[in-house]
């Protein structure tokens, strides 16, 4: 089942689920929020999905006119921002047979300190970000995006800030979480989200990662729930006016990463702080696909495409560039 938060036509806000044809999404009765819905799941004591399916109804809307109107809401956010944690893991997937190959020549000729930190942390994940049933695997690279006000509803555009050097895509799987009031993380399902960042800054210095990565970001437009498939195929394209000027396919799942979703998942709520009561939490689980090592520069009014079938339509955000605002400090 996935499920889509949207605007109705008296903009007041919706979730629905698209039907067989895809076309219409059916509304769910009394519910304007996934995260209303998954309280009363809990309250309920049954699964997201079950509190979803007895609460359709028999109004709809068409989905094509919420997607051209740009109606679309992200599949899940908190109703204070501020307690929406959006973050991220890197270099999870499995990458080139060619880098692998790579790498491993290069350790057996001049020893693994002559790698770089990041191949390092590449290679540790391949020997053990995938531990036996029970067992805690190496941690992987951890980052944070922002709190939800990072987030970037679905067919709306990202503000890249002037002084950024690039802004480039990221095509990643996300895991969405609400904690329950006992502490507990609970996995509501997975979208496919652009991470979003400035390579151009990163690739300078791998310290600059963190400012990097301080920009919009975007998800869904539909939430899968339940597990994540073990293997999930899409495409990633970049659209300039009427031209794609890069298309990729991209694959990403436990199929093709060197962590399993639960040992990423342990490295990050193993802190308690990540594990306040009531918050939400977007964790993108590292690129499976990114233009930017192809050589592509984005540039203002660029459209990012993600897709896959498995998630439903499409994501689709367009770039802008806005100032950034003054960073002057001046005495209370």
């Amino acid at each position: 089942m996935r499920l889509v938060q949207f605007f109705n036509r008296q903009a007041t806000r919706a979730v629905g689920t698209p039907d067989e044809s895809g076309r219409q999404l059916r509304l769910l009765d009394g519910v304007e929020r996934v995260y209303d819905l998954a309280q009363l799941a809990l309250d309920e004591g049954r699964s997201l999905a079950l509190a979803a399916e007895e609460r359709v109804g028999t109004e709809t809307d068409d989905y094509d006119a919420v997607v051209a109107e740009r109606r679309l809401l992200p599949p899940l956010d908190h109703p204070d921002p501020a307690h929406c944690l959006v973050s991220g893991t890197g270099l999870t997937h499995l990458g080139s047979a060619d880098a692998r190959d790579s790498m491993h020549r290069k350790v057996a000729e001049e020893g693994e300190e002559a790698l770089s930190d990041s191949m390092k942390m590449f290679k540790w994940g391949i020997e053990g970000g995938k531990p036996a049933e029970g067992a805690v695997g190496v941690a992987p690279e951890w980052f944070y995006k922002g709190d939800g006000g990072i987030v970037t509803p679905p067919e709306q555009a990202f503000d890249m800030v002037d002084f950024a050097e690039d802004g480039g895509d990221e095509v990643e799987l996300v895991g969405l979480y609400l904690i329950d009031p006992k502490g507990r993380p609970r996995c509501l399902g997975f979208a496919l989200g652009n991470e979003f960042s400035d390579h151009v800054l990163e690739q300078r210095n791998y310290l600059y990662l963190a400012h990097s990565k301080l920009r919009p970001c975007s998800f869904g437009p539909e939430l899968r729930l339940g597990a994540a498939p073990q293997d999930i195929r899409g495409q990633a394209r970049i659209r300039r006016g009427n031209e794609v000027i890069w298309e990729k396919p991209f694959a990403t799942g436990e199929a093709n990463m060197s962590h399993t979703i639960a040992n990423l998942e342990h490295h990050h709520f193993k802190y308690p702080q990540h594990r306040r009561p009531g918050d939400v939490h977007v964790h993108y689980f590292g690129a499976a696909t990114l233009s930017f090592t192809d050589g592509i520069r984005t540039q203002e009014n660029d459209v990012f495409e993600i897709e896959s079938d498995i998630f439903g339509r499409p994501l689709r955000n367009p770039l802008i560039v806005r100032p950034g605002g003054s960073a002057e400090v001046t005495e209370l």
